[in-house]
């Protein structure tokens, strides 16, 4: 008797396959071509050079989301459904290079910190084993937490000074499709369920043309083929400082990713290995080195894929590889870039938020697993949850992060990221109160 392959490896009919990717692909679309947008703009980069921006990034998150999924040898990729995207962490960092040393040094830097990332991916996996649910599951939660705050820009508007804030026609596209989001999850079944959040997207795309929200022009405009050369805007160079600043850029995304990765493997029933993660690490730092030299940028796990893979039941890694290879396609042929960038953000907004809840919902399970009796875990979950959050409320009015701004700009970058001040409390509590000589009872919280 033949064994039946594991859902992750299971393929599926080409249709579905089709579909499927094009729904992963709908949910990380407006969150990767943001990174571009938001560096290029603060750059002030003219429209041709924005767009190469936007090109390379989906060719190379298209290249990383192929080698996550399919995987090469043993050295990349995790070979789970896993979606690449560029890091927001990257944002200000490249921003701040930039003015002090121009963008050579930005790809300069970040072809170093890749390099960094291959080099050291295999030592970080290693600390698995202190990636218990303890931690793993309160950083899920914070990751969920914290991408609500970007999710609500997507719907209610990206500054909370400007008057059309919270347009009422914006947040009723969002929550309308949030019930349809709802109402398909509860009442289809089979595939159709499956794809109960591209179906809720294209109904609201229908709703939003004649509300006058969708504005394909930009398709028109767009050429039907460009990618930019290998160092569009000249030889990179290597400033330390900058250096220095990429590869701490490169530490934050592995902490992001290593929770994402983890997360996948519980939902799809086969958990990472540390050799696993050190494999889906290691695409991350080959996804900086391409970015370098593609003009691109540093790619890390989307976690409202994540949260998609856990709504629809849906592990083979098979539907993954097919967003990857549209997205690669999509970086080479602007036009289709510009037809999915037509669709209302209030729409996409709809959807994401709660894609992002899931992932925190995956968060909760995994703390379920973790025994709070007699010991101080619920005090470990509080602090993390609570002072890693601190950086995700105290934002300027266009949802920046200002809690830690009077901090020198390489401590920013550590500590503006919610995600990676939860995990460093999370990781050294749980050492602390868990590892490191005797526990002591009771619970401070009072737990039973």
């Amino acid at each position: 008797m033949t064994n039946s392959p594991h859902p992750v490896d299971r393929g599926l009919p080409a249709g579905r396959l089709l579909l499927l990717g094009l729904q992963h692909m709908a949910i990380m679309y407006t969150g990767c071509i943001a990174v571009p947008l938001i560096v290029g703009s603060a750059l002030h980069l003219d429209d041709a050079s924005v767009a190469l921006l936007v090109n390379a990034d989906l060719f190379v998150a298209g290249l990383a989301t192929l080698v996550q999924s399919v995987g090469i040898g043993r050295v990349f990729g995790i070979r789970l459904p896993v979606v690449a995207g560029a890091t927001f962490t990257v944002v200000n960092p490249m921003i701040l290079i930039a003015a002090q040393y121009g963008i050579t040094a930005v790809y300069g830097a970040m072809i170093v910190s890749g390099v960094f990332g291959l080099l050291i991916a295999k030592p970080f996996a290693a600390l698995i084993r202190f990636f218990p649910p303890l931690v793993s599951g309160t950083l899920l939660l914070v990751i969920g937490v914290s991408l609500l705050g970007p999710g609500a820009a997507m719907i209610a508007g990206h500054d909370t000074g400007d008057p059309s804030y919270g347009d009422p026609a914006n947040l009723g596209l969002a929550f309308g499709v949030v019930a349809l989001v709802v109402l398909f999850t509860r009442v289809l079944r089979g595939f159709l369920g499956q794809i109960g959040p591209l179906v809720a997207l294209v109904l609201g795309v229908v709703v939003a043309v004649p509300l006058g929200r969708t504005h394909f022009s930009g398709v028109a405009d767009a050429s039907w083929f460009g990618l930019g050369s290998p160092f569009h805007f000249g030889a990179p160079t290597f400033p330390i400082a900058a250096v220095v600043s990429m590869c701490v850029v490169m530490l934050v995304s592995f902490t992001e990713t290593t929770a994402d990765l983890i997360a996948v493997g519980e939902i799809t029933g086969r958990p990472a290995t540390g050799s696993d993660l050190a494999r889906g690490l290691a695409t991350d730092g080959l996804s900086a080195v391409l970015g370098g030299f593609m003009n691109s940028f540093p790619d890390t796990a989307f976690a409202q894929n994540v949260g998609l893979v856990q709504m629809t039941g849906v592990r083979s890694r098979w539907v993954v590889a097919v967003t990857g290879g549209l997205l690669v396609v999509m970086g080479l042929v602007p036009k289709i870039g510009a037809f999915i960038a037509a669709i209302p953000e209030p729409v996409v907004g709809g959807v994401a938020v709660v894609m992002f809840a899931m992932v925190a919902a995956v968060g909760v399970q995994n703390l379920k697993k973790v025994d709070f009796s007699g010991n101080h875990n619920a005090f470990v979950v509080a602090v993390a949850l609570g002072v890693g959050l601190l950086p995700a409320f105290g934002l300027d009015r266009s949802g920046n992060s200002i809690f830690f701004q009077h901090f020198p700009a390489w401590l920013r970058t550590i500590c503006g990221s919610p995600i990676t001040v939860a995990a460093v409390l999370a990781f050294v509590l749980n050492l602390l109160f868990n590892h490191l000589g005797r526990r002591r009872d009771p619970d401070p919280l009072g737990t039973p």
